[in-house]
């Protein structure tokens, strides 16, 4: 089948996120006077869904505040902060969007950001005219790795999984999207963690060698 659809993760992978979670992780930890270093943050944190890190910070940081105030709070001061703060894209993203929306691919954005985050960010960069739909976390009962995204991102949509490709950055997205048959490409700059991604069907480090990648196999003009 010819491809016809192409999904994006956004955190890691159309934006550069990474860092800015980073900050706003600290700020809610130094109430509870613990502070990540940003290796440690890439290394066990990026790329998990958020009520998961909060749990995880809880348990190893022996934080006494409960999971929903921690979680309440969390997505309180990212929105604050994303109504405020410009993130920047990653490598090549707007010429790459606008070069897959001229071969007539449908895009769509798979998350597991929230819809109001996703919003807000949408809001600052104007990436939000390039997708035909949006999955966020809001919209499913279970984040990455489970597959529920994709697989709801597929059936919206209306197309087999064959004619659809997954974009992702980390194992947690790569898992989400094979474990919902569908194909994965991983676009990830940092050559460390290059070795966690070995289940994606390819991997590049910047969108620019992903869509060449794709030219010179034939499955776009």
């Amino acid at each position: 089948m010819s491809l016809k659809a192409l999904l994006f993760d956004l955190d890691g992978t159309l934006i550069d996120s990474e860092f800015f979670h980073f900050e706003c992780w600290n700020e809610i930890l130094e109430e509870f006077n613990v502070e990540l270093s940003y290796a440690d943050w890439l290394k066990n944190y990026a790329g998990v869904p958020m009520p998961a890190n909060a749990a995880r910070l809880i348990e190893i940081y022996n934080i006494t505040a409960p999971l929903p105030h921690i979680i309440e709070k969390r997505e309180r001061l990212t929105l604050e902060r994303l109504k405020t703060k410009d993130v920047n894209l990653m490598p090549y993203v707007a010429d790459v969007l606008e070069y897959f929306r001229a071969q007539n691919l449908r895009l769509a954005l798979v998350t597991s950001s929230p819809r109001q985050d996703v919003e807000a960010v949408f809001e600052r960069n104007g990436l939000g005219r390039y997708f035909e739909l949006i999955i966020t976390r809001t919209e499913v009962t279970k984040s990455k790795p489970d597959p529920e995204s994709y697989l709801l991102c597929v059936e919206k949509l209306g197309l087999q999984k064959e004619e659809c490709l997954v974009f992702e950055d980390t194992i947690n997205g790569i898992k989400s999207a094979k474990a919902a048959g569908l194909t994965c490409i991983a676009i990830q700059s940092n050559t460390d963690e290059h070795h966690k991604l070995t289940i994606a069907d390819k991997l590049f480090l910047d969108f620019n060698q992903a869509k060449e990648y794709l030219i010179n196999e034939g499955l776009i003009a």
